[in-house]
């Protein structure tokens, strides 16, 4: 058998040197993809760095590629930092809480140290008065953890739920008629004196809020105020409605009169009374009470009075000039003619108010205006 020679053509194998060309060019290629890749992603070239723009590397140099390839990975940039929630360190959780009509906070569940100011969150409306509520840990936690609060606690201790009451306090029956007195004073009674109320039947103490409380009025008597009055009312926290309850109201206006302290005789003048002003019940009075101080005329009385009567504006009147019987100047006007003749004055009168006049020749009544103690104005 004949053994056939080995030939080798050094081009087809290639000879190490060009396996190591081939190597270099690859890894150059490598180089400059990664190169292009930095610049894109870091936004520089490699001259920025202080090297010339024709830097090359040699084969020796990729002895170090597995610690070049960590640097690079070591420069990638960072992922986009996702919000997390904050986190709050440990809160006690108390057993008991109460609130008001603002809402249920955070700072009346929980108890943190000193060095921590809680945030002022609203986390519930709250409960109504007598219905409390009741909120576990974890209820608590998803409350704090909701998107608008974004909050986490790390640690809890304390109590494992905490019970939540409104403040209130005990509804008395002095509260309840302060509180109708100021409601009827400004809506039926206003400036006719000084309204004083008393319950018909014994109060009841009510548990109501621990809040300022008005009162509306829902069923009123068409009379207004009346010395006895069924009343339906409601009491109000802000726009809260606590109840409604329904009473019988025993009412007074009380108010400073004039009243006479001696018998007053008819036609005797103010100045010469004697006057007094006392405090009584003017609910039931239906006509104007006088008011002396707000006239500076000289008035004087129309009838007799007995000692301890209301003094009511009828009762007075501007003093009398002329006087019934008396004979005056009546003056007659008519565009230039004017005359003059002497009447009989049929009745009383003051400047300025008109009376009945007789003519004594023809018999004949008139009407005139009072001018003064002789003169009147007859009217045509």
């Amino acid at each position: 058998m004949k053994l056939k020679s080995e030939i080798r053509n050094p081009k087809s194998e290639g000879s190490p040197k060009s396996e190591i060309r081939k190597a270099g060019w690859l890894l150059g290629r490598v180089a400059s993809i990664r190169k292009q890749a930095q610049e894109v992603a870091f936004g520089f070239r490699i001259s920025d760095l202080g090297f010339p723009s024709d830097f090359g590397f040699r084969i020796s140099d990729f002895r170090l590629l597995p610690s070049a390839l960590l640097l690079c990975s070591s420069l990638t940039l960072p992922a986009a930092e996702l919000p997390t929630p904050a986190s709050l360190p440990s809160l006690t959780l108390n057993a008991d809480a109460q609130t008001d009509s603002q809402g249920v906070f955070l700072a009346q569940l929980v108890t943190a140290s000193d060095s921590l100011a809680l945030p002022t969150l609203r986390l519930l409306d709250a409960p109504r008065v007598g219905v409390p509520l009741t909120l576990t840990r974890a209820s608590l936690q998803q409350l704090l953890a909701q998107p608008e609060r974004g909050l986490t606690v790390s640690n809890w201790s304390g109590a494992e739920q905490v019970r939540i009451s409104r403040r209130v306090r005990t509804l008395g029956e002095g509260d309840v008629k302060d509180l109708l007195t100021t409601a009827f004073q400004a809506r039926c009674v206003q400036d006719r004196g000084e309204l004083e109320l008393r319950l018909n039947r014994p109060w009841t103490p009510v548990p109501v809020p621990d809040e300022p409380l008005t009162v509306r009025l829902l069923d009123l008597p068409a009379s207004g105020v009346s010395p006895l009055l069924l009343v339906r009312f409601e009491l109000l926290s802000g726009a809260e409605v606590v109840g409604n309850w329904q009473t019988v109201l025993q009412a007074r206006i009380w108010r400073e009169i004039w009243v006479t302290r001696t018998a007053l005789r008819r036609g005797q003048t103010v100045s010469e009374a004697d006057l007094t002003r006392e405090r009584r019940d003017v609910l039931a009075v239906r006509e104007p009470l006088a008011d002396l101080a707000a006239t500076t005329a000289v008035l004087e009385s129309t009838e007799s009075l007995q000692p301890g009567t209301p003094l009511y504006q009828r009762h007075l009147r501007l003093q009398a000039v002329v006087h019934r019987g008396q004979s005056a100047d009546a003056i007659l006007q008519d565009g230039a003619m004017h005359l003059v003749l002497k009447v009989e004055v049929l009745e009383d009168g003051a400047p300025g108010q008109i009376i009945r006049l007789r003519n004594p020749l023809s018999r004949r009544e008139l009407r005139g205006k009072v001018q003064n103690e002789t003169t009147i104005l007859v009217c045509l």
